[in-house]
């Protein structure tokens, strides 16, 4: 397989491959994919049931290490039924919304630390927004093959997969390094996650503490 030489190469392959056919591509029942966001990382597992059904999990990790964002999506039909959100960190905030038939609001919940609130109607139809470009981002990368591996990483160039194989991703020198400096930073393993193309391998995140027991799986769907 290539080697993408910087971030740049990979990142304009995701915006061409974002760019494309937004339509639900013909896939396995269960696939991941990701990309890296200005500001920092996002993994996306999917899975479709059928032709009736399509459940996005998707989870954004900032650069930053400020909180994380989770994010549950259900269309049924096409049709988007249910939008949930949990916000972690010090200052937590969940938001789950359901639609009915004809796309109307028909339940709607926003918890803030201690209190709980309304979501207004711009909010919302921010929410359904986002719900529909995070699907059509998810049919781009399906479509153009980008797929979401996780795994330990082992060093000297090696990680085992949540799967149990060992592998030898082909990183690039500056994606090496930047493993090599997070381990000797931690005491924990590193969980690494990295994206598979036609086109090349890149280096997505790399989080130590974390394990695959945090990879969501096609049963929790």
């Amino acid at each position: 397989m290539p080697n993408l030489r910087s971030h740049s190469c990979f990142a304009l392959l995701v915006l061409l491959l974002l760019s494309g056919c937004s339509s639900t591509p013909d896939n396995p029942p269960f696939t991941a994919s990701g990309y890296l966001a200005d500001r920092g990382a996002v993994r996306i597992w999917r899975k479709n049931s059928g032709h009736t059904a399509v459940h996005l999990k998707t989870l954004y990790t900032p650069f930053n290490g400020d909180a994380a964002e989770t994010t549950d999506y259900l269309w049924q039909e096409e049709r988007l039924v249910s939008v949930a959100r949990h916000v972690s960190g010090t200052q937590p905030d969940d938001v789950t919304l359901r639609f009915d038939q004809d796309g109307s609001l028909s339940f709607m919940q926003r918890q803030l630390a201690g209190r709980r609130e309304a979501v207004d109607t711009d909010t919302i139809e921010l929410y359904k927004f986002d719900a529909q470009r995070m699907l059509a981002q998810s049919n781009a990368l399906l479509s153009g093959r980008v797929v979401l591996k996780q795994g330990q990483w082992l060093g000297a160039k090696q990680i085992k997969t949540c799967d149990g194989e060992r592998v030898s991703p082909s990183f690039d020198d500056y994606a090496i390094q930047t493993l090599v400096r997070q381990q000797v930073r931690s005491s924990t393993p590193l969980l690494v996650s990295w994206l598979e193309a036609p086109e090349g391998t890149q280096l997505l995140r790399a989080a130590p503490g974390e394990s695959c027991e945090s990879q969501p799986k096609e049963a929790d769907f």
